[in-house]
């Protein structure tokens, strides 16, 4: 498979995954190619699978904890749950791209609080993502060729 047909793949089952794992109302805008550095400016989730990275500010990622869990979610408890959040949406992507013959492995989630900027990718491809009434996030595809 060439790597076009790879990402548009892993794009459509991450939209997939999100719908699935987050039971909240959710539009997908179109995906944006965007440049380095990325800059990510509060709280984000990194899973190693050639670098797939949910983002979004502190108080998104705590309403959707809340509304999957009934309770507010702060500090050390907050940050854990953008891990998990990372971790369901990434395994159930690799189930999903595995049904279309995509072979892929994911990593633990590496969660990232404050401010951070990365380089060193070939391309990237932002996902904007936007629930009603909580907030929205961005899942960041970066793609080595």
């Amino acid at each position: 498979m060439t790597i076009s047909i790879h990402v548009t793949n892993v794009l459509n089952g991450t939209i997939e995954s999100v719908k699935s794992v987050i039971p909240l109302p959710v539009t997908i805008e179109k995906p944006k190619l965007i440049q380095q550095p990325l800059t990510q400016t509060s709280i984000g989730v990194l899973i190693g699978m050639t670098g797939d990275i949910i983002e979004g500010s502190q108080d998104t990622i705590g309403r959707i904890g809340q509304s999957m869990f009934g309770m507010p979610l702060e500090g050390e408890m907050l940050e854990s749950f953008a891990g998990e959040l990372g971790n369901m949406i990434a395994g159930n992507l690799a189930t999903s791209v595995a049904q279309k013959g995509v072979d892929m492995d994911i990593t633990p989630p590496t969660v990232l609080v404050g401010q951070a900027k990365m380089y060193g990718f070939d391309k990237a491809l932002c996902l904007p993502v936007s629930f009603t009434e909580i907030g929205n996030i961005k899942i960041i595809l970066m793609v080595e060729q």
